[in-house]
């Protein structure tokens, strides 16, 4: 048998390569280097563009496509900047990511719930530089996140380095994952949850996310039940250069909407969903447009319950 690399395992080389490449480069050279790679992107990456102009066209219904088309071209331009920052966020000396967080807004809300004796539960969204939002969470406080493995096994330990490498204890996406989250969040500790990540059939609700229903995960009511724990929504927002300052992000905190603490499950995802809105206003390029938040449908939903129904009743 030949000993020759596994195309994923050249693959993972190659990108772990060009992390460690780009880990050097300032927040400036990423942003000016996404900056041609955006239009690229745009022009070529048919998936990409597709979904992100179906999303826009969604959400955004009141924008002509002059404006539509302007703002999936700068969320392209986010996004890649996103990826070209993992090497950064993750293998950057801690001090040169530290240096290029530039101001952290509504840290209070963290700060105030663990003096009550409260765990925080940070809704995440894909916005802006989520891998550093984990990198300064976990430089500060004791923190929590949930975590799946990439689709190439090979980057896995790459990857899980650093995001641990500031002190965040990654747990499993199941059940003994959730348990985990229970301990730390009754520790007083703070954990991390994606809130606009589609969840399996078993573990959501049809909620409005800009007003169309969207499958919403569940977790959150559940936790928030069993731990009293506060609810906040967390993103690193990209700040230009042109902004006064250097290249580099901000850290804002945003009291979540008080429905996130409902008992009922479809008020609460409400809420989450409503938490997300409120984030993706401070900047809605900087959301990751290009993901399908609307794959599942209700007319999908009732179709298995209806499935389910006959296989039961034959």
């Amino acid at each position: 048998m030949s000993d020759r690399p596994y195309p994923s395992a050249l693959q993972a080389r190659l990108i772990a390569a060009l992390w460690r490449l780009l880990s050097h480069a300032r927040p400036i050279t990423l942003w000016r280097l996404a900056r041609r790679l955006g239009p690229l992107i745009y022009r070529f990456s048919a998936r990409e563009r597709k979904v992100t102009d179906i999303n826009l066209r969604e959400v955004y219904p009141q924008f002509d496509d002059t404006r539509r088309a302007r703002l999936a071209r700068d969320s392209l331009r986010h996004s890649t900047a996103t990826m070209l920052e993992l090497g950064f966020a993750w293998m950057a000396d801690p001090a040169r990511v530290e240096a290029s967080i530039q101001a952290v807004h509504g840290r209070e809300l963290l700060d105030e719930a663990r003096a009550e004796g409260r765990g925080v539960i940070v809704l995440a969204p894909h916005f802006g530089n989520w891998e550093v939002l984990n990198f300064w969470l976990s430089a500060h406080f004791p923190f929590t996140a949930m975590y799946e493995p990439p689709k190439i096994a090979e980057l896995d330990p790459l990857i899980r380095q650093g995001r641990e490498r500031m002190g965040a204890a990654l747990v499993p996406t199941n059940s003994r994952g959730v348990a985990a989250l229970l301990k730390a969040l009754r520790r007083s500790e703070a954990v991390g949850i994606l809130p606009d990540q589609e969840p399996d059939w078993r573990g959501g609700v049809f909620a409005d996310f800009f007003h169309r229903p969207a499958y919403t995960g569940t977790l959150l009511p559940k936790l928030v039940a069993r731990t009293q724990a506060r609810v906040v929504t967390g993103v690193a927002r990209r700040r230009q250069a042109g902004e006064g300052q250097p290249q580099g992000f901000e850290i804002h905190f945003l009291a979540a909407d008080e429905r996130v603490y409902d008992a009922d499950e479809a008020i609460a995802a409400r809420g989450v969903n409503a938490s997300v809105e409120a984030a993706i206003a401070l900047d809605p390029a900087q959301y990751q447009w290009e993901y399908k938040r609307y794959r599942k449908t209700p007319e999908e939903q009732q179709q298995r319950s209806d499935y389910r129904r006959h296989r039961l009743y034959r």
